[in-house]
C-alpha cells in the first residue's frame, strides 16, 4: 500500500458506544467528509480523509487535524473554511485563521 503525503482526520464526535452525540457532529462535519475527499482530489493532493471518534475540542468543533504535520483546527464548519486550509495545505503551510494548536 502506498501510503498518502497526508492524512485528514475529521471529528465526528463519535464515543465509545457508538453514536455520534458530540459538537462536531452537530455542526456539521459529517457532512464535510465527501466536500474534503472530492475537493483534495480535484487539487491533486495526495490525502487520505477518516472521520474519528471525539477529538476533545468540542468548544472549537468542528475540528481536525492534518498529519504528519500536527495541524489542528478548528470552526472548519463550511466548504469556505475547507478551502482556505486546502488552499494552505497546497503550500505546504498552516491556515492560521483556523488554527487552535501551535
Amino acid at each position: 500500500m502506498k501510503k498518502p503525503q497526508y492524512h485528514i482526520l475529521v471529528c465526528n464526535s463519535y464515543r465509545v458506544a457508538g453514536d455520534a452525540q458530540g459538537a462536531c457532529n452537530k455542526k456539521g462535519a459529517a457532512g464535510l467528509l465527501q466536500y474534503i475527499s472530492e475537493e483534495a482530489a480535484d487539487r491533486g493532493l495526495d490525502v487520505a480523509v477518516s472521520s474519528t471518534a471525539c477529538l476533545n475540542v468540542c468548544s472549537q468543533g468542528p475540528a481536525m487535524v492534518i498529519h504528519p504535520n500536527n495541524f489542528w483546527y478548528g470552526g472548519v464548519d463550511s466548504e469556505a473554511a475547507i478551502d482556505e486550509v486546502l488552499d494552505a495545505l497546497e503550500n505546504d503551510e498552516a491556515c492560521a485563521k483556523y488554527l487552535i494548536s501551535d
